[in-house]
């Protein structure tokens, strides 16, 4: 599985990327988990508001999300 969390590095941005870091360990899940900061890359997602995540290649969220949000996100693509 294949993680990304888009953001500027924002306090927002940088508690979704330890929120998705925490929620793999928890599950065990076999994924790659890198922070998108690069703006030009972040804006070929079509995102407007940051942070977002994206799965396997898709926006999966957008805004601030929680860390039951992530697991439930996770579980579901996982």
């Amino acid at each position: 599985m294949e993680i990304k969390v888009l953001g500027t590095g924002c306090s927002n941005c940088k508690a979704l990327y330890a929120s998705v870091e925490k929620v793999i360990k928890e599950l065990d899940i076999d994924a790659n988990l890198e922070k998108e900061e690069d703006l030009e890359k972040i804006m070929s997602y079509n995102v407007m508001s940051l942070p977002a995540l994206v799965i396997d290649g898709k926006v999966v969220a957008k805004g601030k999300i929680t860390e039951s949000e992530v697991r439930k996100l996770l579980t579901l693509n996982n």
